[in-house]
């Protein structure tokens, strides 16, 4: 996410832009009830898999911060130098993020595989799922319909964003259900391997975007 970003300030109506800062808002509230949710429902049932959704979250609820705060300074006619700054600094902390991220969810998975690990069932951790599942691409299709009117990639690539959490939410809910109906204990590990389809090419991104001094969570800008 860079200055050229958005739109030149006559091409955007105020009206539009704070209408990506109300949509940023939701993002924002959205993952840090669900980061709370996931990781204090993941730790005490012992589930990688939930676990990893919610620290997914947490980097999300980074690189949305940082959109929120320059679709802001831009609604303000605020100087843009400091978010900048901020944005640089969040760009390693999200790339570095996902890849320690990354990590985790394979030697866990390993681990949980080897060792034979039965998390237990966490009725919170489905319901997060069914809701991100239906709220992400609506979140997403809005995101997309304001991006067009104030021209902002980052935006757009926002959207990307919330769409690959409803996927990563489908797979969670997938590895949760199996292992609650069927005690498929080693769901929950699968399902957290799974979610490497969508984190090393978003840490990959990530890391590019990192040395390029843009912020997101790496996923595809479409």
């Amino acid at each position: 996410m860079s200055i050229e970003t958005l739109a030149p300030r006559g091409r955007v109506t105020t009206v539009d832009l704070r209408s990506g800062v109300r949509v940023e808002v939701i993002t924002v509230l959205w993952m840090a009830a669900e980061a709370a949710v996931a990781l204090v429902a993941g730790v005490m049932a012992g589930s990688l898999l939930l676990t990893a959704f919610g620290l997914d979250s947490v980097i999300e609820l980074i690189s949305g911060a940082v959109l929120l705060r320059r679709l802001q300074a831009e609604a303000n006619d605020a100087s843009l130098g400091a978010v900048e700054l901020a944005e640089r600094l969040a760009a390693w902390v999200t790339g570095i993020s996902l890849g320690l991220l990354c990590l985790y969810v394979l030697a866990g998975s390993i681990a949980g595989l080897v060792l034979a690990i039965h998390p237990e069932h966490s009725l919170p951790g489905i319901a997060l799922s069914v809701a991100a599942v239906i709220a992400m691409p609506v979140l997403a299709w809005r995101k997309r319909t304001i991006a067009e009117r104030i021209q902002s990639q980052a935006l757009r690539a926002d959207a990307a964003c919330s769409m690959t959490c409803a996927w990563m939410a489908a797979t969670l809910l997938v590895g949760l259900a199996a292992s609650a109906l069927f005690g498929w204990w080693w769901a929950d590990s699968l399902a957290a391997l799974a979610f490497l389809v969508w984190l090393v090419p978003e840490t990959r991104e990530a890391l590019a975007n990192a040395r390029r001094g843009e912020v997101g969570c790496g996923c595809a800008k479409s």
